[in-house]
C-alpha cells in the first residue's frame, strides 16, 4: 500500500479508482487509462514541488533508509558497535563493507522503518556516543586506507539534556574535524533529511551527493518558523527561505551532484533509486582515486573555506 502525502490527493483518487476497476471483470482498459492519468498527474506534480513539499517527500516513512541502502549497495557489511567511552548509539550505524568489490567504510544515520524501529533508532537523532563512534570508524578507515561513504538522514542531533551533558556540541565538532582531517576519500550522500550539525558531522566531505527530493539545512522548517514567526504554521514559508532543496544547494556550491529519483520519489521505486545512487557513488569514487593523501585533505579543507565567498 502506498502512503500518500497531503498534496497527492488527486493521484490517490485516480490510483484507488483504478485499483477498484481492476477487480471488476471487463474493466481493465478503463483501469489502465486511469493509471496512465495518475502517472501523468504524478509527473506533473513532482515536476513543480515546493520546498515544503520536498521536505514532506524527504520524510516519507517508506523512503529507503540506511539499512535498505546498505543491503542493496554493499556486500559483507560488518556493523561495529560502541564509542569506547560511553556506549553504543543505535541512531548511528557503521562498519567496513565492500562496494563493487572494493573495501570501504560506510557510516550513516538509521531512522527505522516502523514505530518500534524508529523508537529503537531514536528517529535517526544521534547522541554524542553516536558521533564518537563515527569518529572511531573514520580513524579505522584512515589507518587502513579505506574510502569512507556516509549516508546522511537525520532531522538533527538529539537535543535532550543527557546528550548535552555528555558533550553533544563537542562530539559534533570533533566529527566535523575528523572529516576534514581524513587522508582517504570521503563521500557523503544526503538521502533524506540533512538536518543541522547532526548532518554536517558526517558531510564535510570531498564530494557531497544528494537525492533529488532530499533536503539539507541548518534547521528544520518548523524550527525556523517557530523562531522567526513564533508559529510552526509558517513552515512552508521557512522552507522557501532556507534554500534547502538539492537544486538550490547545487547552485550555491554546497553539494556537488544531484541523484535523480523515480517519478513520485524514491519510495515509489526504491530499486531504481538505489541503482542510480550506486552509479553516482561509483563515478565519484573513481574521480577521487589516485589523488595523494595530503592533497586530498588539503583540497577538502579549501572546498569548505571557499563556500560563501561569492
Amino acid at each position: 500500500m502506498v502512503e500518500y502525502l497531503p498534496f497527492e490527493k488527486a493521484v490517490e483518487t485516480l490510483e484507488l479508482n483504478a485499483a477498484t476497476l481492476r477487480r471488476e471483470p471487463g474493466r481493465e482498459e478503463e483501469a489502465t487509462q486511469l493509471e496512465e492519468r495518475a502517472q501523468r498527474q504524478l509527473a506533473h506534480l513532482y515536476g513543480q514541488l515546493t520546498p515544503w513539499q520536498r521536505t514532506q517527500v524527504a520524510r516519507h516513512p517508506a523512503r529507503p533508509h540506511f539499512q535498505q541502502l546498505v543491503a542493496a549497495l554493499f556486500e559483507d557489511f560488518t556493523p561495529l558497535a560502541g564509542d569506547r567511552a560511553f556506549g553504543d548509539d543505535k541512531a548511528m550505524l557503521g562498519g567496513p563493507a565492500r562496494f563493487q568489490g572494493r573495501s570501504v567504510m560506510v557510516i550513516g544515520h538509521a531512522k527505522g522503518d516502523d514505530t518500534a524501529g524508529r523508537i529503537h533508532h531514536n528517529f535517526g537523532m544521534a547522541k554524542p556516543e553516536g558521533y564518537r563512534k563515527a569518529i572511531r570508524l573514520m580513524d579505522l578507515a584512515d589507518r587502513f586506507g579505506l574510502p569512507v561513504i556516509t549516508l546522511v538522514d537525520t532531522p538533527g542531533a538529539f537535543p535532550g539534556v543527557e546528550a548535552e551533558a555528555r558533550g553533544q556540541a563537542e562530539a559534533i565538532a570533533r566529527s566535523v574535524e575528523k572529516c576534514l582531517r581524513l587522508t582517504v576519500p570521503l563521500l557523503a550522500v544526503v538521502v533524506g533529511e540533512g538536518g543541522s550539525g547532526g548532518a554536517v558531522a558526517l558531510a564535510a566531505a570531498d564530494r557531497v551527493l544528494m537525492f533529488e527530493h532530499a533536503v539539507y539545512s541548518v534547521i528544520s522548517p518548523e524550527g525556523c518558523a517557530s523562531i522567526l514567526w513564533r508559529s510552526a504554521s509558517k513552515a512552508p514559508d521557512a522552507a522557501e527561505a532556507l534554500k534547502l532543496t538539492a537544486t538550490d544547494l547545487l547552485g550555491l556550491g554546497v553539494i556537488d551532484r544531484i541523484v535523480y529519483e523515480p517519478p513520485g520519489g524514491a519510495h515509489r521505486d526504491p530499486g531504481l533509486a538505489v541503482r542510480r545512487l550506486g552509479v553516482a557513488i561509483a563515478t565519484e569514487l573513481a574521480a577521487l582515486d589516485g589523488l595523494p593523501r595530503e592533497a586530498l585533505r588539503a583540497e577538502r579543507r579549501c572546498r569548505f573555506l571557499r563556500m560563501g565567498q561569492g
